[in-house]
């Protein structure tokens, strides 16, 4: 009784219980799940289970999905380093007319 009557003193930086620490996005031992991992889920069955088919039909459609979410960041990220690249060149070619503009050799 008496160490449910005890107060402990509030910590700063304690959050809700339960809740990720600030600026984690993810525990280390996540892994994304794969198109494939996906496609390849079963689940046991019981007598008053899902219909097999229909599990099956749905996780397929979700790997497709997961599958167009992959290849779209991957995209975006080949798109992001062009752009850098670009913006780069662009730089190093105003380099030397910005110091001519500001009259230093």
């Amino acid at each position: 009784m008496r160490n449910l009557l005890r107060i402990r003193p509030k910590r700063r930086d304690a959050g809700p219980p339960n809740s990720a620490p600030v600026g984690a996005y993810r525990s280390a031992s996540y892994l994304p799940l794969r198109p494939w991992q996906v496609r390849g889920r079963r689940f046991p069955t019981c007598r008053r289970g899902l219909d097999p088919a229909e599990v099956a039909a749905f996780l397929d459609r979700v790997a497709g999905d997961l599958a167009a979410a992959y290849a779209e960041v991957a995209r975006s990220r080949d798109e992001t380093a062009r752009i850098k690249v670009a913006l780069r060149e662009w730089q190093s070619r105003q380099a030397p007319s910005m110091r001519d503009l500001a009259g230093r050799p």
